[in-house]
């Protein structure tokens, strides 16, 4: 156990590459180099070392808390006489814009499904409950877009309340990235998972007095962390990696980024960064990160260098 600045009791017991490497076990590699690069997100850095030493042991240790699920169903279970019948295993990944969220998701969605027991794994992203851009411009939240208000936030804690209760099938909208825009008609069909992981910004945010938050949903819950300086810089760096990639698409939303001036491309991505999204970590996201379950903390070279683990 380690203490905060203050000299209070952590929570989390701390580890470096190193240590945490040692707890990967008999987990097997089951990614290829071809596999590793389709999951990689624009500009990330994750490599095979990184993968061995931090996400198989992270793959190993949701397998102990998923079976430890298990067989506290079947305590329940046995004290009630009558089985109660499994649900899906819920996990949140929370964290910045630009720092890798989507990455780490996919990932672990492919490490755990390829590993013991093959589970069947979804994956959803809040980014599919944003409202469309219309229903923001009508209420004024363009400049908001990614805050809690953005989201339909009853219909994301409906469904994955629905996927807990063992519905058959669901469904959720699809949002397109080209478009920065909800797909219309466009839907994502969720079919009684045995792991559901929901990636997105503000996962991990507490309910108002009275309310069920999404987070009391999780069975287990990563923050993705990272310096709000690292962040910008990384979240410069892929805005004009799509400058040069995405943006070129007549379709995309910020097609006009892709042909100004660079200068003025990169106040545009300084402004979005300071005035929406360091707005946003400030306020929303980076207050949540004592809430998870296991911290992943990246350096400026946007490496996982510490994992944060709780134990109280």
């Amino acid at each position: 156990m380690i203490a905060d600045g203050e000299g209070m009791p952590s929570p989390y017991v701390e580890f470096g590459r190193e240590e945490w490497r040692a707890l990967r076990a008999e987990m097997p590699l089951s990614l290829t180099p071809d596999d590793l690069e389709a999951l990689r997100g624009l500009n990330d850095r994750t490599d095979f070392a990184e993968v061995e030493e931090v996400y198989l042991p992270l793959a190993r240790l949701i397998g102990l808390f998923a079976a430890a699920d298990g067989r506290l169903r079947d305590a329940v279970g046995a004290f009630l006489g009558d089985p109660v019948a499994p649900t899906p295993f819920v996990i949140g990944i929370a964290g910045s814009v630009a720092v890798g969220k989507s990455t780490v998701a996919r990932l672990v969605r492919t490490l755990l499904a390829r590993g013991p027991g093959e589970p069947k794994v979804e994956l959803v992203t809040t980014d599919g409950f944003l409202y469309p851009n219309a229903t923001l411009a009508e209420r004024g939240l363009m400049n908001r877009k990614g805050f809690p208000e953005s989201y339909d936030r009853r219909a994301l804690l409906g469904f994955v309340s629905a996927v807990k209760a063992g519905a058959a099938e669901l469904s959720v909208p699809v949002y397109d990235p080209l478009s920065y825009d909800i797909v219309p008609e466009a839907r994502q069909v969720v079919r009684r998972p045995d792991i559901l992981i929901v990636e997105g910004l503000n996962v991990l945010q507490t309910a108002r007095p009275g309310g069920l938050a999404l987070s009391d949903l999780f069975d287990f819950s990563i923050y993705v962390d990272a310096r709000v300086n690292d962040a910008r810089q990384w979240y410069i760096d892929r805005f004009f990696a799509l400058r040069r990639t995405v943006f070129t698409d007549e379709r995309s939303f910020f097609h006009p980024y892709a042909r100004v001036d660079p200068d003025e491309a990169a106040a545009y991505a300084e402004r979005m960064w300071r005035e929406i999204n360091e707005v946003n970590l400030v306020a929303n996201i980076l207050p949540t990160r004592e809430r998870a379950t296991l911290v992943l903390c990246k350096d400026h070279d946007h490496r996982i260098h510490r994992v944060r683990l709780r134990r109280i």
